[in-house]
This record gives structure tokens, C-alpha cells and sequence, in this order.
């Protein structure tokens, strides 16, 4: 399993219209994914205009299939890009789960 966190500091005021763009997201993109195992998007009520999104992908496969989509393309590459200050990518690898 591939595990992708990205902690996404968005430009001042986009909160709202990020959160449209991922919840249009979801159900095209990762919702559609076989190989994608798990999507989620969180906001911090203490810090405006970022976001968190952890992903679990089945593989490396499984992740680039995600970001060659046409709904990734569009929408994440494409929209959401304009609104984040800056992309931070974060490899885990899992330990342990329940």
C-alpha cells in the first residue's frame, strides 16, 4: 500500500472554493479508482485556508493511474492548483493498522 499526505496551505481566502473543487473531486476521481483505497480531505477549524489530504493508493500503479485521470487533470492539476500557495508531497510508508 502507498500512503500520500499532503499538508496544502491555500492562498489567502480560497477555503470555500477549494473545498467546492475537492468535494467535485471525490466522487469523479478517487471514487471512480479501483486502486485507490482511501481519499480524505480535512480542514483545521484553527487555521484558515489550508487543507490536509491523506490517500492510500493499492500502489505506485494505483497513484499514477489517480493523477492521470481526466478528473485530476482538471480539477486538481487544473482549478485547485490556482488556489494553493504551495504543493508539499509526503511518502509514508504503514506501520500498523487497526
Amino acid at each position: 500500500m502507498l500512503a500520500k499526505v499532503f499538508p496544502i496551505p491555500l492562498k489567502d481566502g480560497m477555503q470555500a472554493k477549494a473545498e467546492e473543487i475537492v468535494r467535485e473531486f471525490a466522487p469523479k476521481g478517487p471514487g471512480a479508482e479501483e486502486g485507490t483505497l482511501s481519499f480524505r480531505v480535512y480542514r483545521d477549524p484553527a487555521k484558515p485556508d489550508y487543507l490536509l489530504f491523506v490517500e492510500h493508493f493499492a500502489d505506485q500503479a494505483a497513484y499514477d493511474a489517480h493523477t492521470g485521470s481526466p478528473a485530476y487533470r482538471d480539477l486538481i492539476a487544473g482549478r485547485f492548483a490556482d488556489l494553493i500557495a504551495e504543493f508539499v508531497e509526503i511518502d509514508h510508508e504503514l506501520i500498523v493498522a487497526l
